[in-house]
């Protein structure tokens, strides 16, 4: 049973629990709260995220695979209590608590289990207009960056299509404990207004997938398994390396594969 006062770090959870309060009340801040009313924290820990965003006129809820935080979190947020859902998101259906209601996602995600939380995410898009948190720095960028840089990828552009991202700010390890080896850096996610794509979305995620597994190539060669007809391949777009795309450009891609 957990304390009162502390919850051990557990490695293999990538449990790196921040104690900076400053820091947890921007990123509690960084959320607009439009246009939903319900909030879900993934991985609060010990919570110093989690009492920030419980003082917004909003209904928060958690959800924490660590029994040692669930009884923390119990224990030490009693308001809080009957909304910590003690499972995994990668594997939980959490339409179980929401229905069809939108909400919004934050939290200092676990690093290793950081991009599947976005892709997850991603497939919820319809009920979550907004997402922000604290990912590894290098990851945060990624899921920010401009088409051209070396670290565009598929993340960047899956992310790119149906929202708008934001780089905010970096945290130093310092600030956790224990402290990781590398920076990490917060983001915010604000869905587009018009967030249906003018293609076969699932094509376009195929694609985008396709294309960056092989990133050295020319999409003439890694989009082969498409069955390009010659007509097709002739576009210059062909010749380009997927870095190159920017999100507008991957879409027209997928409707000329889509038209082929």
């Amino acid at each position: 049973m957990a304390n009162n006062n502390q919850v051990r770090a557990k490695k293999h959870l990538g449990q790196h629990f921040l104690n900076d309060e400053n820091i947890a009340k921007k990123i509690a801040d960084t959320l607009s709260l439009e246009g939903y009313k319900n909030v879900l924290e993934i991985g609060p820990g010990m919570g110093v995220l989690t009492k920030y965003l419980l003082k917004k006129d909003i209904t928060t809820y958690v959800i924490e695979i660590d029994t040692e935080s669930v009884a923390y979190l119990k224990n030490n947020y009693l308001n809080l209590a009957n909304r910590v859902i003690e499972q995994d998101f990668l594997k939980y259906d959490i339409t179980e608590v929401f229905n069809d209601q939108p909400f919004a996602i934050i939290g200092n995600f676990p690093y290793n289990i950081s991009s599947q939380i976005v892709f997850k995410m991603l497939d919820m898009r319809d009920q979550i207009p907004e997402f922000s948190g604290m990912f590894q720095k290098e990851v945060a960028q990624r899921i920010c960056e401009k088409a051209g840089s070396k670290t565009y990828g598929i993340l960047s552009v899956l992310v790119q299509a149906f929202y708008n991202a934001t780089y905010l700010f970096t945290v130093p390890p310092t600030v956790f404990n224990p402290p990781p080896k590398v920076d990490s850096g917060v983001l915010i996610l604000k869905r587009k207004p018009d967030y249906t794509l003018p293609c076969n979305e699932k094509l376009f995620f195929r694609v985008v997938k396709q294309a960056f597994q092989q990133r050295r190539k020319t999409l003439r060669n890694s989009l082969k398994t498409f069955n390009l007809n010659d007509n097709l391949k002739a576009n210059a777009i062909f010749g380009k390396r997927p870095e190159q795309l920017s999100v507008q450009e991957f879409i027209m891609l997928t409707q000329a594969i889509e038209n082929q």
